[in-house]
């Protein structure tokens, strides 16, 4: 059994049974329990976020004396345990302590990105990075488009034990990973990690930084249209199900699919597609304007614009964290812009309930929008004209292969 092929199938699973409530909550929380306030669902996403940035520093931790494989036996056997658990909550009270629980112990699955690029030679990183884009862009159609069906066919709360089926089947991989390739308990990283115990100094650490504080900006942006975007597509057509919903919301995991075969294509021919940062900024910010537009064709044509811009801007952000990283301390710097990007995702959460709350569901789009042109002047700022392409260390062609990072958001 391949360790790098089956590490890849099983964040596929994550992904999947973490996307299928995504862009269903403020319906799950209304068929439910007969929430419907858009304050309480954006809360809730928001939530998630702290949680997950809360624990994940805790799991990194605890992986640098037990290996992550085996930290996730346990961990994903707890959420799948948990999410079954939430099926039964009486309350929405219970089912947020249960349920937040569980995204507590998923969110251990996120070490898997680290772990995976440090067996891997840096010079292959671009494409590593690359076959992770596919599997997350792939999962967010499939857990879409399942929990639109799931929900239409069945039931809101039948969502939920395709989640804790995805939790298992992690669980039961990891399992025979640790017997085929004799895993041992102990983090084969702990000697790497103790020797870069020794903090750096703030000035080392400012790349990392900038650039952290550059993917809050950017994140808060693009999730803050997330947990109401299928309700607002649902208003526009007058539509009742969920399916087509879930399609649509999953558009700009189509698009970057069909982004990452078209630039590899391009690639092998031996030419290079322009990509810079400013431009698809640009680019990102006009596709969430043309989503603010009431009528199903725009919001179509804006998400494909935000779809093909999306990939192209996370290309550079993620390649860039771990050219600006050292393999001792992938797993600390993930850890640091990870948190900087729940931060961004959390503030999103939260103002995307109290804007629908008080102007309806077409305003995240335009606040959107203006907050990526901001970023646009951001980026200038922070990383300079110059570094807003990928370093000189890795060239335009491998770029085009690369991808976005794997979350539980």
């Amino acid at each position: 059994m391949n360790l790098r092929n089956t590490i890849i199938a099983m964040t596929t699973f994550a992904v999947v049974s973490d996307a299928i409530l995504i862009p269903f909550y403020p319906q799950f929380f209304a068929a439910r329990y007969g929430v419907t306030s858009p304050l309480h669902a954006g809360a809730y996403v928001a939530f998630i976020s702290i949680v997950v940035m809360l624990t994940l520093p805790l799991w990194a931790r605890i992986a640098k004396r037990l290996d992550a494989m085996h930290l996730l036996v346990y961990t994903q056997c707890a959420a799948g345990v948990l999410s079954l658990a939430s099926y039964l909550a009486p309350t929405v009270a219970h089912f947020w302590v249960l349920s937040l629980a569980m995204f507590m112990c998923k969110s251990s699955y996120l070490l898997m990105y680290p772990y995976m690029m440090r067996l891997e030679a840096k010079e292959s990183h671009a494409h590593t990075i690359g076959v992770l884009s596919a599997v997350v862009h792939f999962g967010a159609i499939a857990g879409a488009a399942a929990g639109g069906f799931v929900m239409q066919v069945w039931s809101a709360h039948a969502c939920i034990f395709a989640m804790a089926a995805g939790d298992f089947v992690q669980m039961a991989i990891c399992m025979s990973l640790i017997r085929s390739h004799r895993i041992a308990r102990r983090c084969r990283f702990a000697d790497e990690a103790r020797d870069a115990s020794v903090r750096p100094s703030l000035r080392k650490r400012l790349p990392i930084l900038r650039l952290a504080l550059l993917m809050l900006v950017f994140d808060f942006c693009v999730y803050l249209v997330r947990p109401f975007m299928s309700s607002y597509w649902q208003s526009v057509t007058g539509g009742q199900g969920e399916l087509v919903p879930g399609l649509v919301f999953a558009i700009p995991g189509m698009v970057a699919l069909v982004a990452l075969r078209l630039n590899k294509r391009i690639a092998q021919r031996g030419k290079r597609l322009p990509d810079h940062l400013i431009a698809n900024l640009l680019i990102c910010a006009t596709g969430m304007l043309l989503q603010g537009i009431e009528a199903p064709l725009w919001i179509i044509v804006g998400r494909v614009m935000f779809g093909w811009a999306l990939f192209q801007i996370v290309v550079k952000l993620d390649v860039t964290m771990f050219s600006l990283s050292t393999p001792a301390s992938y797993a600390s710097d993930y850890s640091v812009v990870n948190f900087f990007q729940n931060v961004g995702v959390l503030l999103a959460s939260f103002a995307a309930g109290a804007i629908v709350d008080e102007t309806g569901l077409r305003a995240p789009f335009f606040v959107a929008a203006a907050g990526l042109a901001a970023t646009t002047l951001i980026s200038v700022y922070l990383l300079g004209r110059p570094r807003t392409d990928a370093p000189a260390s890795i060239h335009t062609d491998q770029l085009s292969d690369t991808g976005v990072r794997a979350r539980a958001n």
